[in-house]
């Protein structure tokens, strides 16, 4: 999360996740649209996409409208997972293994019968840590909710989505290290 008294200009929040969408759904254009069409007019949004917002009680405009359009659209596109605070590890396994941004190295085989057994939080940090020996990273695109919005994406580009997320205001945890959160 970014620097508590840091100022930022509506501006530099635009640019930010604009940066941020087009660096987790590069082949999507229409992602980056959606965040900045809630970020620009988040009334026109709300209308727009009452159905998808309804099933998170959003009815009207909300501070972090633009970082939910964010994560509403990468779900969309099979580029994000969410996850429940009490997600069976198989389900997870499901769910990463179905992402359009899973690495091309398989990282299952790297886990052991005990951490299927681990609770969310714990499990999703080993995933994150194993997804780390296959050169990915696991990044939870965090909405202070008790669920765990998980986004894939190379282990170089980790920083880069740390940086732009601060500059936005948004806060980011990188599963499986100290970086960021987790």
């Amino acid at each position: 999360m970014s620097a508590p008294h840091e100022p930022r200009t509506p501006g530099d929040v635009r640019e930010a996740l604009a940066g941020i969408a087009a660096l987790l759904a590069p082949a999507y254009p229409s992602v980056t649209e959606e965040v900045l069409h809630a970020h620009d007019r988040p009334h026109d949004y709300v209308s727009a996409f009452g159905d998808r917002l309804d099933e998170r009680g959003i009815e009207e405009p909300v501070e972090n409208l633009a970082w939910i359009a964010l994560i509403d659209a990468l779900a969309a596109h099979g580029l994000l997972a969410e996850f429940d605070w009490k997600e069976d590890a198989h389900e997870i396994r499901a769910q990463l293994e179905g992402l359009g941004s899973r690495p091309a190295v398989d990282p299952w085989p790297l886990f052991e019968a005990p951490e299927l057994s681990l609770p969310t939080d714990a499990f999703l940090h080993v995933c994150g840590r194993r997804y780390r020996e296959v050169g990915a990273a696991l990044a939870v695109l965090d909405i202070e909710s008790d669920c765990y919005p998980v986004v894939g994406l190379s282990v170089a580009r980790a920083d880069e989505l740390t940086a732009l997320a601060a500059r936005a205001g948004f806060p980011v945890q990188h599963l499986g290290t100290g970086h960021g959160g987790g």
